[in-house]
């Protein structure tokens, strides 16, 4: 894995595609030791994560994340999700975070010089050969190693480097035995904090999982 340490760095992560890859590894994310881990790494500009909200619920399983991310050193992008019904009447979850990712790499390419973009979907590699037609470097993470795997190929050999989040377990995962032990989230003060409004714009998210926490 290749950084260098004057780089201006970037994290764009598509808060499901992270989920589901760390999920489907078998363990969590501890997102603090996220941004410790690219920080030693170079000089760490700005970490996006973007996810859908259902906003008609009283409570969202995400939404304590979702709180604390935005405290702790990260830029939260949302937008609500949409429910609809299939052909066999079966309820889904749909959400489109693409298009707010991709303009909002292109906004900041001008002040970067690496883009690191956490997810697997192919339909990003029009926007890692964008990016890369600016004379920034882009790293792709997400992992080989379940079957199937997580990542598209095309946009795997499009990218610079793929780093695959397998490895790095250790740097960025958190134990699953310590659940029991620590609370998942740092206990955050948010009531003095005002409300941010939340960006809205219309990739397709279809969760069958039922432990899936919309918008994760």
């Amino acid at each position: 894995m290749y950084f260098r340490d004057d780089e201006r760095i970037a994290l764009f992560i598509d808060g499901v595609s992270l989920y589901t890859t760390a999920k489907a590894l078998g363990f969590d994310i501890d997102y603090k030791s996220l941004l410790t881990y690219f920080r030693k790494r170079g000089h760490l500009v700005r970490a996006y994560y973007y996810t859908a909200l259902a906003q008609d619920q009283e409570y969202s399983s995400i939404r304590p994340l979702i709180d604390w991310l935005d405290y702790n050193g990260y830029t939260i992008v949302t937008k609500p999700t949409k429910e609809f019904s299939d052909s066999f009447g079966r309820k889904k979850v749909k959400g489109n975070m693409d298009i707010e990712l991709a303009v909002d790499a292109m906004r900041l390419a001008e002040n970067v010089d690496h883009i690191v973009l956490f997810t697997g979907d192919g339909d990003f590699k029009a926007l890692v050969l964008a990016l890369m037609g600016k004379g920034k470097r882009v790293s792709v993470v997400s992992t080989l190693q379940t079957n199937p795997v997580m990542v598209a190929d095309e946009l795997r050999r499009a990218a610079d480097q793929f780093i695959d989040i397998a490895y790095l377990q250790n740097e960025v995962g958190r134990n699953p035995a310590a659940r029991a032990e620590r609370p998942s989230l740092p206990d955050v003060d948010t009531s003095a904090k005002p409300d941010r409004p939340q960006r809205k714009s219309p990739r397709n998210i279809c969760k069958d999982d039922p432990e899936y926490p919309v918008g994760a």
